[in-house]
């Protein structure tokens, strides 16, 4: 693969910041880059940095379906990379089960031999792992594992980029909506207010008192007076 090939790949995945960005396209792009950047028969990804909500995604349908079997045994090579934020190398499959009783006889009868598997981490920050299969048992060659490392640290460059933007957008998107209640509300007090003859505080007791009797959200009942659906008098 020439540099210019290997150049894009990595600008591709450090740009989770586009329109219409796919967690899951994106990682299945992960995969695919992996397996073929690092020269190898097929790659997995699994994203595990939220407790209970482990993704899956792979170059194909084999490889996918070993990852899912990884949080569907809680076993594999690589939950125990993620876990241990170390690469785990398994250059034979053939013979062993690798610590992975139930994942390796699996594995074997995709029609792999081997498997590496990287971190995608940043410094203390462990996102998941990438899985390397070969129908071919032997190791990796450390030119392709250290190339293998950088693309998973670019990768979790990119999707911790992305979550924090994502977590601000929420942040303030939940603020502008408090403070859209917060007008809301403000306004159903004036009218009540005005049409009860009373003070502004009383005005609120009254719309609070309303809600409650009813077991209702204060934020409804508000928007109701004020759209002029509900009479309060």
């Amino acid at each position: 693969m020439d540099d210019r090939r290997a150049r894009r790949i990595f600008l591709e995945l450090a740009d989770t910041l586009r329109p219409g960005f796919d967690l899951q396209d994106h990682l299945r792009a992960l995969a695919r880059h992996g397996a073929e950047l690092l020269q190898v028969t097929a790659a997995g990804v699994l994203l595990l940095d939220r407790p209970g909500a482990g993704l899956a995604a792979a170059s194909d349908d084999a490889a996918h379906e070993l990852q899912l079997l990884q949080l569907r045994h809680a076993e594999g090579p690589g939950l125990d990379c993620h876990h241990g934020a170390w690469p785990v190398f398994c250059p034979d499959l053939t013979g062993e089960s690798g610590g992975w009783p139930r994942w390796a006889p699996a594995a074997r009868a995709a029609g792999y031999a081997a498997v590496h598997t990287l971190p995608i981490r940043l410094r203390d920050q462990r996102l998941g792992s990438m899985s390397l299969f070969r129908t071919t048992t032997g190791d990796l060659d450390p030119a392709l594992a250290e190339l293998g490392q950088a693309m998973t640290e670019v990768a979790a460059v990119g999707l911790l980029q992305q979550r924090t933007v994502r977590r601000q957008e929420l942040e303030a998107e939940q603020l502008q909506n408090a403070l859209d209640g917060r007008v809301l509300i403000e306004q159903a007090k004036g009218m009540l207010a005005a049409r009860l003859g009373v003070g502004i505080e009383d005005a609120f007791g009254v719309l609070r008192e309303h809600a409650r009797a009813r077991n209702r959200k204060l934020l409804d009942v508000a928007q109701e007076v004020t759209d002029g659906v509900l009479w309060i008098g």
